[in-house]
């Protein structure tokens, strides 16, 4: 154990709930900017272009790139794991090699995507059955959001490791002056110089830039045990088989949830232009909860993650009992709220007459389910907290995504229609909230993690 790393640590210490709330609340909230910068595009699309631009940049194209990049980002939580457990346990030597290990495998996954995604984004769209008025801005829209790939993953992992070690609100700072900056460079180029969806993809690139910047300056200036030094011999092996054997299974997970939606595209995609543009102004107001819901997950997945490594096995459950809570609060509330103003809520993309009924039919099907799957996020984040992360994906994989692309092929596919498909969403969050009390509850994901005398009874 090495005192070099920060032992004032409000993780380990203090009110559960009440640190959990001020470590969730900046998250929170860059979850809000975060998002923005695709709603952003989307309003100014939707208003100075048109919906048809709005359908291309909303639609398949939001598909693709959550596949890609959430692959990617479910893998670097692998990362944010082991960084936190050695940061609970304060192995300062092995926290060093950890952070420079994560910001490597970070680098090279915005090199690999920028280079698939500008690459074969024509058959990947094609492939979706892009209806052909709007291909050519999709292919346009998605090309340049990948340029961006190298600061977008570099941004991310870098966020990771400063909320890894209990840091989660320098993350928010950096967001909301990107944030800011994107709907600058997003009015400057497609209202004022008419570039329209490139315009658009041009200024979430060069925000995302920003964003890396100013993480990777906190990281190479920071006196505390995690700060990145750039030099050679500091790559590990070691370090880099366990982040993957944490975070792959992640990875894959939420590749496989994201295939089951791109498959759901695909049946958006044969109802036409209004249907795809009203489903892309749901997602837009979808998108803001799903961000909060994976705060948690990340906050429990910390707080367990420290706690482990610290060995306080007496703060777990109580970790689990919080996180359920206030996820189910947050659920609640933002289910309400999209219900109750979900007329002006669509007409912010778009006013054509076609599109909002559809738009606002979709939040009152959807919406009232969220909280259905606050035990995904919650029981998932603590076993990973505690390293085990394959079987929260496989039961992921199987519940949302096997159990959804069946459903399509039998159900939607052959007589669809907009509610047969959204009820593919609800169907599946209660199904694997199911199977993850099930399995939490037999306590298995425990076993050999503990010594026998410091089993925590969290089951």
């Amino acid at each position: 154990m090495d005192s070099g790393v920060n032992t004032k640590n409000s993780l380990l210490n203090g009110v559960i709930w009440k640190q959990m709330l001020l470590f969730f609340f900046p998250i929170f909230l860059g979850t809000i900017f975060q998002q923005l910068y695709s709603t952003v595009d989307a309003v100014i699309i939707g208003r100075w272009v048109g919906k048809g631009a709005l359908a291309a940049v909303g639609g398949a194209d939001t598909e693709v790139i959550n596949l890609l990049v959430n692959f990617f980002v479910g893998v670097s939580s692998g990362a944010a794991v082991v960084i936190s457990q050695h940061y609970g346990a304060q192995r300062r030597d092995a926290l060093g090699f950890a952070v420079f290990t994560a910001i490597v495998m970070a680098a090279a996954a915005g090199v690999f995507l920028t280079v698939v995604g500008i690459a074969c984004s024509p058959a990947i769209l094609r492939a979706m059955k892009t209806p052909g008025e709007i291909l050519g801005d999709a292919v346009s829209y998605m090309r340049w959001y990948f340029v961006g790939m190298v600061p977008s993953m570099l941004y991310n992992m870098g966020a990771g490791i400063l909320r890894a070690v209990g840091d989660s609100r320098r993350p928010l700072y950096y967001l909301i002056v990107c944030c800011i900056a994107n709907i600058f460079l997003d009015l400057l180029f497609v209202p004022v110089l008419g570039m329209g969806v490139a315009g658009a993809a041009i200024a979430t690139s060069l925000s995302q830039l920003v964003c890396a910047a100013l993480v990777m300056r906190a990281l190479l200036r920071t006196r505390e045990a995690y700060r990145l030094t750039l030099r050679r011999g500091l790559f590990s092996r070691a370090q880099w088989d366990a982040m993957l054997r944490v975070g792959l299974p992640a990875g894959v997970q939420s590749a496989m949830y994201n295939i089951s939606n791109v498959l759901i595209q695909v049946a958006i995609n044969t109802l036409g232009t209004d249907s795809i543009a009203a489903w892309a102004a749901f997602r837009k107001i979808d998108a803001f909860y799903w961000p909060i819901s994976a705060a948690l997950n990340i906050t429990v997945m910390t707080f367990v993650g420290q706690n482990f490594g610290a060995r306080r096995y007496d703060r777990l459950k109580e970790v689990v009992r919080s996180g359920l809570v206030i996820d189910l609060l947050v659920s609640l509330f933002f289910s309400g709220m999209s219900v109750l103003l979900r007329a002006p809520l669509i007409r912010l993309f778009t006013s054509d007459a076609a599109v909002v009924p559809i738009g606002e039919s979709l939040i009152v099907a959807l919406c009232p389910f969220y909280a259905l799957f606050i035990f995904c996020e919650i029981f998932s984040g603590t076993m990973r907290g505690v390293g085990e992360s394959l079987r929260p994906a496989l039961l992921t994989m199987f519940g949302v995504c096997g159990i959804r692309i069946a459903y399509l092929f039998l159900f939607a596919y052959r007589h669809a229609s907009n509610l047969r498909i959204a009820l593919a969403y609800p169907l599946t969050w209660g199904i694997t909230s199911v199977l993850f009390l099930i399995y939490y509850f037999r306590g298995r994901w425990l076993t050999g993690r503990t010594g026998p005398a410091e089993r925590s009874p969290l089951a």
